[in-house]
Parts: structure tokens; C-alpha cells; sequence
């Protein structure tokens, strides 16, 4: 929730006490207002930092709905969870990973910030829990990557056996670090080639954890190549970071046709200039279905994208 809509709640501090000592009966209020970040940008794909409420509209289902809430964003502190694959498929990057993620913090985190990083394989190790300290980051993954895989261990212990539990590793950072974080933009980075084999959790658990907690997911895809082509793992791989990014209002960068440095000042800056809207759905049932949310803008040459729903639980 927004530190705006903080505010209501705050206004019933103040009722004169002359009201609330006399016996009515009590006021139940019920809301139901979701709220949702957007990234922005025009159509040769810079950012747009001058959106206003009356720019876009939102329907839910077919409905349209009020917008009731809108504020840029920058406000909030980043809470950065930094899953990352440590299967047998992603050795050849892990001193990739290691420089990559230093990149990224450094231009990413600001005073306020933190992350954490998870390493996964046939197990979710978590090697540097919440911290704005991105040394310690750094040095938690350097000492996984030496062998040191004594890190606490996110969700059940599991007998996995095919070494690559990409969907659990989405699940449990989102339920399990992120469900529990308020009033700061939510943002998980996945670095690895996508080819999921081991979860328990399939990519729509994995999707739906990360919509219900407006978990904002970016992917960085690192993939051997065969000769410089995709074999069918590949391209399934691929398949599924676009899909668990663009769900999520995130995107998916691919390291063989774009360099991590561009991808990262990108996703920098992106998360720089997002957008809080929140609205009062018209739609009061409760009844754990999913509702489609679709943003559109009502000014010419807008691109938007944020997630493409929720759950109604």
C-alpha cells in the first residue's frame, strides 16, 4: 500500500471524541482497493515522467473502473530480491553473475534500499539476507560459488534431483521475503536461462505469488548456445522468463543480443520512474478468482505495462 492511502486511515484519528462516545452502532467499512505499479514509456521506448491521473484508465474485467489513487513512485525505497541460477547449466557464468550483480547494485541501490540474493540449484540457498550493504551481497555470492552451500534454506527441504528449481526460487523469495514488505516498490531480478525442471510449484504459482504481492520481475537470461543457435530447451527457457516478466510487469533481457550493462541502466532507471495507481474495485466478491487488469492509456503514444492482474482472495 501507497503512503498515501495511509492518510485515510489516519483521518479517523481525528473524529471528536464527543462522536465516538455516543452509542451508535459501529461503522463497518469495507474496501477493496488494489493497488498496482506501472512503468511508462513512449514509442522509441524512453521514459515518461510527466503522467498524469487523467493520462490513463483502468478496466478490470471489462469493467472500468476509478482510479483512486496516483503518485509517481520514487518515494519509495526498493526492496530487491536477487534470485540467481546456480544449476550445472549456468557454470560457465557464474563469474558473469558475480560482476554482473555488482554492476547492478552499484547503479541501483540507493541510501534506503536493500536486497537480498538467493542462489538456487536443487536448493534455495539464501547467501546474504536483507541488507543495503552491497560488499556483503557480493561476498555471500562469491562464497557460495567457492562451495559454501550452508546458507539458510527458503521454503520445504525438498529431494530435488534435476538441478533446476526456477519456480520454487519464485515463489518462495516472493511469499517468503516479500509478502511481508509494505509502503516500498517490490522488484525481484532472475539471472538464469529459464530452463525450469525440479519445482514443486509450477510458473502459474509462481506468477500468481508474484501479482498477489505486486512483485515487479525483470529477468537477465544467460544460455550456452549450440553452435550459435536455441535447441528446443532453449527457446522453452526463454519462453518462460518472458512469460514470468510479463505478467508481473517486468521484462526479460537476453545477455546474446543486448550487453547486461545496457539492460541494467534500463531497469535502473525504470524503477526510478514508476508510477502508483490504486482503485476501489467494483467487484466485492472475494472469491480467490482472477481478475484481468488492463491499463490503458488516454494519451497518444504511451506504452504501459504493469501486471496483468490479481487473485481475489
Amino acid at each position: 500500500m501507497f503512503p498515501w492511502i495511509r492518510c485515510l486511515l489516519a483521518a479517523t484519528l481525528f473524529l471528536p471524541l464527543c462522536v465516538l462516545a455516543q452509542d451508535y452502532p459501529p461503522l463497518k467499512v469495507e474496501t477493496h482497493l488494489i493497488d498496482t505499479t506501472v512503468s511508462v514509456h513512449n514509442t522509441a521506448g524512453g521514459l515518461v515522467n510527466d503522467l498524469t491521473r487523467d493520462d490513463i484508465s483502468i478496466v478490470e474485467d471489462g469493467i472500468p473502473q476509478t482510479i483512486r489513487f496516483f503518485s509517481h513512485a520514487d518515494q519509495l525505497n526498493l526492496s530487491i530480491g536477487l534470485v540467481i541460477d546456480a544449476s550445472g547449466s549456468q557454470e560457465k557464468f557464474i563469474k558473469d553473475h558475480e560482476r554482473d550483480i555488482a554492476d547492478f547494485l552499484h547503479q541501483t541501490l540507493l541510501p534506503g534500499d536493500r536486497a537480498f540474493a538467493l542462489c538456487f540449484g536443487n536448493h534455495l540457498r539464501l547467501v546474504s539476507d536483507w541488507t543495503d550493504d552491497q560488499t556483503a551481497i557480493i561476498d555471500g555470492l562469491r562464497s557460495y560459488d567457492k562451495g559454501h552451500r550452508d546458507g539458510p534454506e527458503l521454503g520445504p527441504k525438498e529431494n530435488r534431483e534435476l538441478g533446476t528449481a526456477l519456480d520454487d526460487a519464485v515463489f518462495y523469495s516472493t511469499a517468503e521475503r516479500m509478502a511481508d514488505v509494505h509502503h516500498r516498490r517490490k522488484v525481484l531480478v532472475v539471472f538464469s536461462d529459464g530452463e525450469e525442471n525440479s519445482s514443486e510449484h509450477d510458473l502459474i504459482d509462481a506468477i500468481e505469488v508474484a501479482q498477489s504481492n505486486d512483485v515487479l520481475v525483470y529477468a537477465i537470461r544467460y544460455t550456452e548456445l549450440d553452435h550459435g543457435r536455441m535447441n528446443a530447451r532453449d527457446r522453452y527457457g526463454m519462453r518462460e522468463l518472458e512469460h514470468l516478466t510479463a505478467q508481473t510487469g517486468g521484462k526479460s533481457y537476453d545477455t546474446h543480443t543486448m550487453k547486461v550493462s545496457q539492460a541494467f541502466a534500463e531497469i535502473a532507471g525504470e524503477l526510478r520512474s514508476l508510477y502508483g495507481v490504486a482503485y476501489q474495485s467494483t467487484n466485492k466478491v472475494r472469491d480467490g478468482s482472477f481478475r484481468k487488469i488492463v491499463i490503458q492509456p488516454n494519451r497518444p503514444g504511451l506504452v504501459l505495462r504493469a501486471r496483468a492482474g490479481y487473485y481475489a482472495k
